[in-house]
């Protein structure tokens, strides 16, 4: 029996559908500091629904945006309650598998996401990737580099990374309307011979319309590098009207892609030969959880990675 990684679905979205607050540009990491429960909660709730991963919920935690829509005195406590809330919520959940759940660490963009042109020089984005994992390294088992926009991005925090000695999984995010190249224009075929001079452990490719994933399958599982592949979609109708320093209230959630349908989309590339799937921005619980089930049906394990 084939054993995929289940890693969990997003988590910004779904604490945005659960807070009694009205959104922020802080998004997801303002939550942390009003309602720390509700990340716990969901956290949990992944676990339970069969995630063997589980991504800290650090994404908009960086410096460079605390400094423009917060305050960088915040840094270090949000990044700490992050981890704590997801060591907590592992050891909440009541499944038989919890105990083998990993935690991701998250080297997120630094200023926006979708936004390659706000990417600092290469070693200038090393050093603020470097200062994110220097907290998060020791806590996580695995390093997430997540929605890379361009080489350079994923480069960047894949060599931050790595000097933690933690297997790193980078993963870009994908043009919706240019099939088979970065949010940059570069090509997807480009960026996995580009990271493989750093050896990362998996390469995916994420927060990226369905559609637009399964496109990049031919190039994601023939680039007969030694990573492990990945996908792990959004269920966004649209990117477009999202600006750095803006909320996330302006995207809109697809109506035809319930649980099942994105349970499918998955099972797609699972089939094409990916070893690692789960859900990005609006793909929650109930989503996971078929995923889950429709793994489990096709003959294949959910396993956490080793």
């Amino acid at each position: 029996m084939r054993q995929i990684i289940l890693k969990d679905g997003g988590t910004g979205q779904e604490l945005m559908a659960r807070s009694s607050g009205e959104p922020h540009p802080l998004w997801s990491a303002k939550v942390l500091l009003d309602e720390p429960d509700i990340v716990r909660d969901v956290h949990r709730e992944f676990v339970e629904a069969g995630a063997r991963v589980l991504t800290l919920n650090s994404y908009a935690a960086t410096p460079e945006r605390l400094e423009r829509d917060g305050s960088i005195d915040w840094f270090e406590p949000l990044q700490r309650a992050a981890i704590d809330l997801a060591q907590e919520a592992r050891e909440q959940a009541h499944c038989d598998w919890a105990f083998d759940v990993k935690i991701a660490g998250c080297l997120p963009p630094l200023y926006a996401s979708y936004k390659p042109h706000l990417t600092p020089e290469f070693e200038e984005c090393v050093e603020r990737y470097a200062a994110i994992a220097a907290i998060q390294a020791p806590h996580v088992d695995l390093m997430l580099c997540e929605t890379m926009s361009s080489i350079n991005e994923g480069l960047a925090a894949g060599q931050a990374a790595k000097a933690w000695g933690k297997p790193v999984w980078i993963a870009f995010t994908l043009s919706d309307t240019t099939l088979g190249v970065l949010r940059s224009g570069e090509s997807l075929s480009d960026a996995l011979e580009a990271v493989a001079e750093i050896e990362p452990d998996a390469v995916l490719v994420n927060c990226s319309q369905p559609e637009s994933i399964g496109a990049a399958m031919p190039a994601l599982t023939t680039s007969g590098q030694a990573f492990e592949i990945g996908a792990y979609a959004n269920a966004f109708s649209s990117i477009d009207g999202l600006d750095a320093g803006g909320t996330v209230a302006s995207l809109q959630a697809r109506r035809d892609l319930g649980p099942r349908r994105y349970a499918d989309h998955a099972l797609g590339w699972v089939d094409a030969g990916c070893g690692i799937v789960g859900g990005c921005c609006e793909i929650g619980p109930r989503h996971l959880a078929a995923l889950h089930r429709t793994l489990l049906e096709a003959g294949y394990e959910a396993a956490a990675p080793l």
